[in-house]
């Protein structure tokens, strides 16, 4: 897939969805109030250029890795919005004495470790693409996201959030972003933005997990666990054990997300419930990765992996799609009936999606 074809569909994915700044723009607290604001405002403005961009067919300039392994530059943005920011640390450089840049170059290396040892992916496109990233962006900006061509990390306003480059699922998230921008190209709408949502999500976990080397059964299962400030009620943004769990807070509100399609959400907002109804696959996930057992990434997220890159899943595909073809993935490669296939089938059962449309 070329540059241009990868970027057909205009996404720009942040990690905090605009449900929890919503919520937060309602605060009584008026410092609070106006940083979510802010924040909401601030990614609006950045998706309308992310979707004038895609229109003019801007795409990136792809450069060859150097060797078989990451090439990651990491940058400061002083605090400003203007991107990519001063460089401060490219691949091979010791330390840098600022934390965040190290977290940030060590989270863009256990993306394209876990990519490359798990399912033999060479970085986000397949082809040694550069991992860039930007850190310190903006002014208390309580947000991460990828653009379609970098990582962008705001320091969070010590509050409601913190640093967003603390949480490494966060980073996986993101990054989990561009691959699916690289392979089924899932649109931002509906259940397909959903299942985008979730595949960000299911990798971001299983890159924490493979990097604490964890099983299934020892995974915590959290999306930004750690990232929520001081003043926060809650443990996380999202839970993939156990959706709508992950904070019940005065000022953020209650996690919304559905675990079961019994409680899908049909909405207009957020390009159609894209961050609240990825419950419903990331708890699937959940289901079949603990159902296995052992190292989550290699049986079920290698069915995700095959189902995301096996050219069958289309970019409006609904959950039903997703299920029909993971379960048929799993037969695939593990045997028809085998313990990966009835996983499969259990999970989808689970959380009420049915194998045929």
């Amino acid at each position: 897939m070329n540059a241009f074809n990868a970027l057909r569909h205009p996404v720009f994915c942040t990690v905090v969805p605009p449900h929890l700044l919503d919520k937060a723009a309602q605060s009584s607290d008026s410092r609070r109030a106006d940083l979510a604001q802010s924040t909401l405002e601030h990614d609006a403005m950045l998706r309308t250029r992310r979707r004038v961009t895609t229109v003019r067919g801007i795409a990136p300039t792809l450069e060859a890795a150097p060797s078989d392994g990451p090439a990651r530059t990491i940058y400061d943005a002083q605090h400003r919005t203007r991107l990519p920011g001063k460089k401060v640390r490219v691949e091979g450089d010791p330390l840098d004495k600022d934390a965040t840049v190290n977290r940030a170059y060590a989270g863009l290396g256990a993306t394209y470790e876990l990519f490359r040892q798990g399912f033999g992916r060479r970085s986000i496109d397949d082809s040694g693409l550069p991992l860039d990233a930007s850190v310190h962006y903006g002014e208390d900006y309580n947000n991460a996201f990828w653009d379609g061509r970098q990582m962008v990390f705001g320091d969070g306003d010590g509050d409601l959030f913190l640093d967003f480059t603390v949480s490494i699922d966060v980073i996986g998230h993101e990054l989990t972003h561009g691959v699916t921008q690289y392979t089924a190209n899932l649109a931002y709408l509906g259940q397909s933005g959903a299942l985008n949502e979730s595949m960000s999500d299911v990798f971001g976990s299983l890159i924490k997990q493979y990097a604490l080397d964890q099983t299934a059964e020892q995974a915590d299962w959290l999306i930004g666990a750690g990232l929520l400030g001081p003043n926060v009620t809650g443990v996380a943004l999202r839970s993939m054990k156990a959706p709508g769990t992950a904070y019940d807070d005065d000022e953020l509100g209650k996690d919304p997300q559905p675990a079961t399609m019994d409680g899908y959400v049909n909405t207009n907002r957020d390009n159609g419930g894209v961050h609240i109804n990825s419950g419903i696959p990331n708890h699937a996930f959940y289901v079949a990765a603990t159902e296995l057992g052992g190292k989550a990434w290699e049986r079920a997220g290698q069915i995700w992996y095959d189902t995301l890159t096996g050219g069958q899943l289309t970019s409006n595909a609904k959950f039903t799609d997703f299920a029909r073809l993971s379960t048929a993935a799993a037969a695939a490669r593990y045997g028809e009936g085998c313990a990966e296939h009835r996983a499969l089938q259990k999970a989808w059962s689970v959380v009420g999606v049915p194998l045929v449309g």
